[in-house]
């Protein structure tokens, strides 16, 4: 009776399911052994195609045929594009911080020599054999747009500014445009 419960029908086919979990009957993925990088194919790289209707769906509907919307174009693209002989004239950005004397002597307040404690970024543009009345200059928050009849200068900044409120100095002795422009940085309150 020994040999006869051991080798019945049921107790081989549950050996079988033992050692061979593939040939296992249920659907469940937790029952089978997981070996990820059989799994993985190059479809599992790219975003599904309900992910990608979703986030189209998502979004305002647009109703002009426009490729991109007006956020994913940088400011100043548009002067890109145009072919100018021009050449672009020297220039410095400077970066420039309000001091007082607690944050030089006795170092109270949380301000550092580094361009993220500054205020205000100076960019000085040097147009030689130019004159004031011939400077056209063009502020926008991350662009800044200096024309003369000689030189051309668009400069994609490094930070956004208030365009708004500049202030822009002619220097004659050394023919250089210095424009002040107030950084609107996005974590600038952690910094002041």
């Amino acid at each position: 009776m020994g040999d006869s419960t051991v080798m019945n029908p049921v107790n081989v086919a549950a050996l079988v399911d033992l050692l061979h979990p593939e040939k296992h009957d249920s659907d469940s993925e937790d029952d089978m052994p997981s070996n990820t990088m059989a799994k993985m194919t190059p479809a599992d790289i790219i975003p599904k195609k309900t992910e990608i209707e979703e986030k189209k769906s998502a979004g305002p509907k647009k109703a002009s045929k426009d490729i991109w919307d007006e956020e994913e174009v940088p400011e100043g693209s548009e002067f890109e594009s145009v072919y100018d002989p021009r050449p672009q004239p020297d220039f410095d950005i400077v970066y420039k911080q309000a001091v007082t004397s607690e944050d030089m002597f006795l170092g109270m307040g949380n301000k550092t020599p580094s361009s993220a404690s500054c205020e205000d970024m100076v960019v000085k543009i040097k147009l030689p054999d130019s004159k004031m009345a011939d400077v056209q200059l063009d502020v926008k928050a991350k662009f800044l747009d200096c024309r003369t009849p000689k030189y051309k200068l668009g400069l994609h900044l490094p930070h956004p500014v208030d365009h708004k409120n500049g202030k822009a100095q002619w220097e004659s002795s050394s023919e250089t445009l210095v424009v002040t422009l107030h950084m609107m940085r996005e974590y600038d309150f952690m910094n002041f």
